[in-house]
């Protein structure tokens, strides 16, 4: 997810624009904003911000930052007369261009609106510039910028002091500073940071001086804007391993140590699958339960969910997701996000090979095939009116990529990156492969032609490979909506016990499962996740009523498990099972964490009761504004409110 190539600049953005055009192409009845990317007005084709000196104040009072950010600039074409920035809710109050004689200033205007996406910021240069430029903008952000979460000291553990945190990812960094919001552009970045003193300031970046009330940080790696990142906060931190700090509130430190325990481990497996970690330090921050993902990679410090916190480590994997990034996005990332698969798709499939070097090939697969679960339930739920946003490369002209995030390129990617492994020879012939692929395009963006053109040329070398590359159907694999074409030959030892006890569960009476001597088997966690999944899925459960999921809850434990996974899948039974008595314990846990993943299936699935959906409105109505802007947005469209004012 980061920086810029070191090749000629120039040539390498006109190169794109063709292959962007033409590789891809696929006709469309909107305008895309931008020749790089459909959801940018930057005109980054003509030139580039290779490095941002940001000078902040965090206002707590007013829920705004306010400074100024010093973009220098490497022009592409000469003779360049304006400059086009992405902004949203910015109120912008000086323009000017650095010399050596000072600062002159400069005309600019802001477009109008377009929703999910923002504004132009066009800057007017007053005579034709070529080579170098920095502009310095001087501006504040609004109290309701989409990438920022601002929570009062009452939203927190400690209750003392207020939080606040951003989430750029995919294209909400134009809400806390004008930008070029598009992954095709990377640059390096100096901060610093004014907030209150009694608090904690962090970012994407290393820390590099602190004194009370002002932090300073460097990140020398360039990176695409949505890996800028802020938290400010009362926070603590803890060493987890050589190059490694976790960080959270001090009621949860001890714990998020110890639920993260191996993620040394993890960094040392994640370098051996692909080549040298270069980000200096990898940080963690337990975030608060607003966050809406389980985990963004920003650089030097992931953000997690503290719905990982399960007590046994069952979901740190996350963690080994997180970590995968460092090379898969942040390294090498997707030019746009219609090509967000070479971001998840290829970081889900590292994060299997990890599992697999830790826990086994049995276990990789299991993780693999637990996917395939998840896939299926978003592509029924989540997907099922929007089926073109199942494919693996999706066209993002007609809706922001906020619109299309689902599990489809982390999991449809994934399982195409094994299928191509399986088909060219396993791992050993593989993985070399990868890890030249990352080295090749390490600090640059690409498309997904990029990577189609190396695999050709690396596996070309053996002649015998030429039969094994013409049977992978691009299109199929790239533009064929659904599931995947192919599934692999995955180890199903560990998802067969699974099958059997939702087999039991699903088909059978209360006696019959009593007396089951399949209840005497165990299942780890991971498997009970995937057990309540494949019972979810299927269409007809047997007599699904109070006193069937009170014996299921009691059978595994699931009424007082701490795993946010298995209440989630458990208390989608109760609405599947339409018991309304439950209703207080499926909004306890809808409101326990604003997690997306969580969070929006089970409003979809309240939306589909037709009793339960006023209620669900009306819990929605009075938690929204603890929900990041992403989350309420798409919530609200789950519940078929048209937008969040339509819910007021």
């Amino acid at each position: 997810m980061h920086h810029l190539t070191k090749c000629s600049m120039s040539l390498f953005f006109a190169v794109s624009v063709v292959v962007l055009l033409l590789t891809f192409y696929r006709p469309v009845t909107t305008m895309r904003l931008s020749p790089l990317d459909p959801s940018s007005y930057s005109n980054a084709h003509e030139l580039i911000i290779r490095h941002a000196d940001l000078d902040w104040t965090v206002n707590f009072d007013k829920s705004t930052i306010s400074g100024t950010a010093a973009l220098h600039f490497k022009l592409l074409k000469p003779d360049l007369q304006e400059i086009f920035l992405d902004v949203s809710e910015i109120s912008v109050s000086s323009v000017a261009a650095k010399s050596a004689a000072g600062e002159i200033p400069l005309d600019w205007d802001i477009g109008s609106t377009i929703e999910n996406i923002g504004s132009k910021l066009t800057i007017y240069l007053p005579t034709k510039t070529s080579g170098d430029l920095t502009v310095v903008i001087s501006y504040e952000t609004s109290p309701k910028a989409s990438a920022l979460q601002w929570l009062t000291p009452e939203q927190t553990f400690g209750k003392k002091h207020p939080y606040l945190f951003s989430q750029c990812q995919a294209i909400h960094a134009r809400s806390i500073l004008p930008c070029q919001d598009t992954p095709a552009v990377k640059f390096t970045y100096n901060a610093t940071l004014h907030h209150p003193k009694e608090v904690t300031g962090l970012m994407s970046a290393i820390k590099v001086d602190s004194e009370q009330g002002a932090s300073k940080f460097q990140q020398k790696t360039p990176i695409p804007s949505y890996l800028l990142a802020v938290v400010v906060g009362a926070l603590v931190s803890k060493p987890i391993g050589p190059i490694s700090s976790v960080w959270a509130e001090k009621e949860q430190i001890e714990e998020a140590a110890e639920e993260f325990s191996q993620t040394a481990d993890f960094i040392a497996k994640a370098a051996e699958i692909c080549g040298p970690y270069v980000w200096e330090r990898y940080d963690l921050l337990v975030m608060p339960p607003s966050f809406p993902f389980g985990g963004m990679e920003n650089p030097c410090l992931t953000f997690v969910t503290p719905t990982l916190l399960a007590g046994d480590k069952s979901l740190a994997t996350v963690v080994a997701h997180e970590i995968a990034h460092s090379w898969t996005g942040n390294l090498v990332t997707n030019r746009n996000f219609e090509h967000f698969w070479l971001n998840e798709g290829f970081t889900v499939f590292v994060e299997g090979k990890i599992v697999g070097r830790l826990s086994g090939n049995a276990s990789r697969d299991f993780h693999a095939l637990h996917g395939l679960s998840e896939l299926s339930d978003c592509i029924k739920t989540q997907l099922a009116d929007t089926p073109e946003l199942t494919k693996l490369v999706v066209d993002l002209s007609e809706c922001g990529p906020d619109d299309a995030f689902s599990t489809v390129p982390y999991i449809k990617g994934s399982t195409f990156l094994r299928y191509l492994e399986d088909l060219l020879g396993g791992p050993e012939k593989f993985e070399p492969f990868f890890r030249a692929y990352l080295n090749r395009f390490k600090y640059q963006s690409v498309l997904t032609n990029d990577f189609k053109h190396m695999l050709y040329e690396w596996f070309r070398e053996d002649p015998k490979n030429e039969v094994l590359l013409e049977r992978i159907n691009w299109d199929l694999w790239l533009f064929g909506e659904g599931m995947p074409p192919v599934i692999p030959n995955y180890d199903r030892s560990m998802l067969e016990a699974c099958l059997a006890h939702a087999a039991l569960w699903a088909e059978n009476d209360l006696d019959t499962i009593k007396a089951s001597p399949l209840l005497k088997q165990t299942l780890v966690s991971v498997q009970m996740i995937e057990f309540l999944a494949q019972l979810l899925e299927k269409k007809t459960i047997v007599d699904l009523n109070s006193e069937k999921i009170s014996l299921l809850g009691k059978t595994y434990g699931l009424t007082a498990t701490k795993n946010a996974e298995l209440r989630f899948r458990f208390v989608r039974l109760y609405i599947r099972a339409r018991l309304m008595d439950k209703m207080d314990e499926i909004l306890a846990f809808a409101n326990s964490n604003f997690r997306m993943k969580f969070v929006r299936p089970i409003y979809k699935e309240l939306a589909g009761w037709p009793q339960a959906k006023p209620i669900a409105i009306e819990n929605y109505n009075r938690v929204k504004d603890q929900m990041m802007t992403v989350c309420a947005y798409t919530v609200a469209k789950d519940l078929g409110i048209s937008d969040i004012s339509a819910a007021e």
